[in-house]
């Protein structure tokens, strides 16, 4: 059998597995919590790799594999980023979101806890947040849809929209019928092939190569990418040809954790406060080893490819296709195909979690919450279906062309959601004085600043100023904004401090007492 009939069987059983999970999951949800949360109960491995692999994308298996090949070590400050942003989210957000929003009217959406947790009538909060929901992440779903259409056409040199059809198609599925559970799951299979994939590449290539200590030295000496590349002595240098502002820019990638819908809905459903703590550990962990496969990857191709005439990386300008074509040469094709389905897997998991997360933004934030509160657990359940269905229509649409400038928004809808939702999170959930008027103002400082500051330079209407990435200034406007006009207006009421100081009190007593829900913790506390 030929490559690509080998690369096509492991294709098809990967896409057949991830069916198979969709239809496992439809029994599950009997109501419309577990659609859309399923039913708090997400095992903390579950949820670490469901949020890893909705993150990292196919930034981490083409994207930092390739600029690391042509830059060297100086271009790793965004994953540092990332990996310490990760980190301290699982550690002060997970817990006590998990906590807060059971006890904010049992939220199960982002939007839904902005409005219980600040007792907001006026409906602002909620409305806002969805509408940025909406917007971002419509864009977001077709930028993943661009991916997976040139995915296809590189790897199968088939038709840009079949591959996007195909993509598409069995992501809906699974979604449609198997909701949050199948996501979390699917997500769960994809983020093992990841690391197994990033992993076992770097290991084969150095127990292929004839001098594997090479792989320190060449790109220093040599010129590498068929002699595209200069030596460069500083490879393996962190700041040497990066000015200050790239740096603080990469770095501040991580600010943008706090406040992505996608993945703290991960940290609601977890099964109970206490999982945080083993869910940072599996999720930081599978983070920080696929990063040391992908940058493994970048540090054993320049030697790999270059002492070897008969083998060469297919991208020869962005080098994005390092890991793939380690992976056609070193495995059989049939092994092969499963290792290029690591990049797919990424891309999907992404694009189910971001539909979700929009659906649940249609029919709990606008049409439950502001047209129908009454509206019953099969209806939602039906609408939330749909919602998936016609969010991944309109991506479709902006995706057919495939050189769209909807991908110069994914770096800008990280910092979108950032600017604007990751301060009010962290307020909410520390800030006892914040208020519903500080917490949308904030919100749409942060927005507003990072659509001018970063959107209007990606449809080529301005220069970015100083070429600073919109995180931080969205983000310092959002806090200034945040705090003054919580300080200028009129202070929460005594039933929203009271649930403050009580959601603070049960989450110490559920982290300390790993057999303890936030009910049980709330029993012990009131016997005492």
């Amino acid at each position: 059998m030929s490559e690509h009939t080998w690369f096509l069987i492991a294709m098809g059983a990967y896409l057949v597995a991830m069916l198979a999970i969709g239809l496992f999951s439809f029994g599950k949800n009997e109501e419309y919590e577990d659609y859309m949360l399923g039913g708090r109960g997400l095992h903390p491995f579950v949820a670490a790799m469901s949020a890893g692999a909705s993150d990292m994308s196919g930034w981490l298996l083409m994207g930092l594999p390739g600029a690391l090949y042509m830059a060297g070590f100086s271009e790793m400050w965004m994953a540092i980023g990332l990996l310490v942003g990760a980190a301290v989210n699982w550690k002060i957000t997970a817990p006590r979101l998990r906590s807060y929003t059971e006890m904010a009217n049992n939220s199960i959406t982002v939007p839904s806890f902005f409005e219980n947790r600040f007792h907001d009538h006026t409906r602002v909060l909620r409305v806002a947040a969805s509408l940025v929901i909406l917007v971002f992440f419509t864009f977001y779903v077709a930028s993943g849809m661009v991916a997976g259409g040139k995915y296809f056409q590189s790897t199968f040199e088939s038709g840009y929209l079949t591959g996007i059809l195909i993509i598409a198609s069995v992501t809906v599925v699974y979604t449609f019928v198997g909701g949050f559970l199948a996501v979390s799951l699917t997500d769960t299979v994809q983020g093992v092939i990841m690391f197994i994939s990033l992993l076992l590449v770097p290991v084969m290539a150095l127990i292929t190569m004839d001098d594997p200590g090479a792989i320190f030295s060449y790109q220093l000496e040599n010129a590498y990418g068929l002699g595209s590349i200069d030596p460069n002595k500083h490879w393996f240098s962190l700041f040497t040809g990066v000015s200050f502002v790239t740096i603080i820019s990469n770095l501040a990638w991580g600010l943008g954790y706090f406040g992505q819908p996608h993945i703290i809905v991960r940290f609601m459903a977890l099964r109970k406060t206490s999982d945080a703590r083993s869910g940072m550990v599996y999720g930081v962990g599978w983070m920080f080893l696929c990063m040391v496969g992908a940058v493994f990857v970048a540090i054993i191709g320049p030697a790999f490819f270059g002492m070897d005439p008969n083998i060469a990386i297919t991208d020869q300008s962005s080098f994005e296709t390092i890991f793939l074509d380690m992976g056609r040469i070193l495995f059989h094709p049939l092994i092969a195909g499963l290792v290029l389905t690591a990049v797919l897997a990424a891309i999907m998991s992404t694009i189910s979690s971001q539909l979700l997360v929009v659906s649940s933004a249609l029919i709990e934030d606008i049409y439950k919450g502001l047209i129908n509160k009454t509206a019953s657990d099969n209806k939602l359940k039906m609408l939330s279906r749909i919602s998936v269905v016609v969010v991944a229509l309109i991506a479709f649409v902006l995706a057919r062309d495939p050189d769209s400038a909807v991908l110069k928004l994914v770096e800008f809808a990280w910092a979108g959601f950032g600017a604007s939702f990751g301060p009010v999170v962290l307020g909410a959930l520390y800030w006892r004085r914040l208020n519903a008027p500080g917490a949308a103002a904030g919100m749409v400082a942060g927005a507003v600043v990072a659509f001018i500051w970063g959107g209007l330079p990606a449809f080529g209407v301005i220069e970015k100023p100083f070429d600073l990435y919109e995180m931080i200034p969205g983000v310092l406007a959002n806090v200034i904004v945040m705090v003054i006009v919580t300080n200028m207006t009129k202070p929460p009421s005594k039933e929203v401090t009271d649930t403050f100081d009580a959601v603070t009190k049960l989450t110490k007593v559920a982290e300390r007492n790993p057999d303890q829900d936030i009910e049980s913790a709330a029993g012990a506390i009131s016997t005492k």
